[in-house]
């Protein structure tokens, strides 16, 4: 690395100009940005101001400028061929309904959505063409696009430029961080599938077991024991059979949350956010007060996760006991009067998780984030949008107000706090992914019947 700035160094500046601004422009221009995003070459920029190579001032107008072009340059390919792309084998691929809700997203957005997607790294390469093809007016895109171009730009030479000799060390934890964000959108697309997975099979264990009785042996040995299989769960009852289903799935449950608990253990560990805890834990403790210690103690004891989890069973039977609406299946348990389960199964999950000598999960976060998110969940479905609204709303401020009391009081750190509410949230996400995907097969259902 140190050769590699040495030899860019004893470059021209003029050369230097020229060829960063021809990365910078090209990363939308020519879709360069899907394979390598611009914020290193602008980090380099920053870092060679801070040694003199550069001036800042005139490399911050360069870069500005280079954006700004490859921007325009991919505005009018989508106005010219927007419609050609999106018959073409890569549009035909992404499916005329993914356009529409594209198209649906910027008429609704505008401006707000082109100046977000130019600190997304894919979202800036293409945004500028979807826009053009979208038939956007230019004097609307202009004003918003530089806006972007220019927090986005100016703050990514500004962080090369701060860094001085740590360049190195900010460029290799841009790297992890970026590569932990990834892990993390691959996490959260599995929480999805699994959500709508889940939803699809109401009874997880039993649709596992018809799957793997289909494998050789399992063919082989319900072929030759099926029989005496069924003599046996006659003679044990529905009940018992009923049980035995809702206890291999809630191991089942339990074996998910493990996986979403060790993702996301990867992700917090090579996040680099460790890196900050200890600056964190100082800014926090420099500002205790008795008086606040002594209140932010009582409001974090009184809500703590065994608590909550009280409430979501009251809330549960309650919305169970007015409706009846649960069936003999494992998702109508947990979508009705067993909405605590999956937070106990949670508790026990953090609880595993948090072991050993780094603690990267504080159970009381998770836990907390989960049953506030079970709560409103619970109290918005079926709800008016002002309901579900000020429900999520609160449940929100609530997951902040309980983490930060307990940084505020040291007993969890910032990693872990952002490792548990993670946690927390994607364990809710499963169960609403699942029960939306069941409400839909549903509708649909009744409609064909219909």
């Amino acid at each position: 690395m140190h050769d590699l700035l040495n030899s860019v160094q004893s470059l021209p500046p003029s050369l230097i100009y020229m060829v960063a601004a021809l990365v910078v422009a090209a990363e939308t221009a020519l879709i360069v940005g899907l394979v390598a995003p611009g914020e290193a070459t602008l980090l380099l920029v920053g870092f060679l101001t801070y040694t003199g190579t550069l001036r800042l001032g005139p490399a911050l107008l360069v870069m500005i400028m280079a954006a700004a072009l490859g921007d325009a340059v991919a505005f009018r390919a989508g106005r010219r061929y927007g419609p050609r792309l999106r018959a073409s084998r890569w549009g035909v691929r992404v499916g005329p309904h993914r356009w529409a809700r594209a198209d649906a997203m910027l008429g609704r957005m505008g401006g707000r959505g082109l100046l977000t997607a130019r600190w997304v790294a894919f979202a800036r390469t293409l945004v500028p063409r979807l826009a053009g093809a979208a038939g956007m007016p230019y004097r609307r895109f202009a004003p918003w696009n530089l806006a972007g171009v220019v927090t986005w730009v100016g703050a990514s030479v500004l962080v090369g430029h701060l860094a001085g000799e740590s360049y190195e060390t900010v460029s290799r934890l841009l790297g992890r961080a970026t590569g932990a964000v990834l892990v993390l959108v691959a996490a959260l697309v599995a929480v999805v599938l699994a959500g709508r997975w889940l939803g699809r099979n109401p009874d997880p264990a039993r649709a596992l077991l018809a799957r793997a009785a289909g494998l050789p042996p399992l063919r082989w040995l319900s072929a030759r024991y099926g029989l005496l299989f069924f003599l046996l769960t006659l003679r044990l009852g529905p009940a018992w059979a009923l049980l035995a289903n809702l206890a291999a799935g809630v191991v089942l449950l339990f074996v998910v949350g493990l996986a979403i608990a060790w993702t996301l253990r990867v992700v917090v560990r090579h996040s680099g956010l460790a890196l900050v805890d200890g600056a964190i834990a100082s800014w926090f403790a420099a500002r205790r007060t008795p008086d606040a210690v002594e209140a932010t103690q009582t409001a974090v004891s009184v809500l703590r996760g065994s608590s909550l989890i009280v409430v979501v069973a009251l809330v549960a039977a309650v919305q169970a006991w007015r409706h009846r609406p649960w069936r003999a299946d494992l998702l109508s348990v947990v979508g009705t009067i067993g909405a605590f389960v999956p937070l106990v199964v949670l508790a026990a999950v953090a609880d595993l998780a948090a072991g050993g000598r780094v603690v990267l999960f504080s159970t009381q976060n998770a836990v907390v984030t989960a049953s506030l998110c079970t709560l409103a969940w619970l109290l918005s479905r079926g709800a008016r949008w002002p309901v579900a609204v000020a429900a999520w709303t609160v449940a929100a401020a609530g997951v902040v107000a309980i983490g930060g009391g307990r940084l505020y009081l040291g007993l969890s750190t910032a990693s872990g706090t952002v490792g548990a509410v993670l946690l927390g949230a994607a364990w809710t996400a499963v169960f609403m992914v699942a029960w939306a995907t069941r409400d839909r097969a549903v509708a649909a259902g009744g409609s064909a019947a219909g």
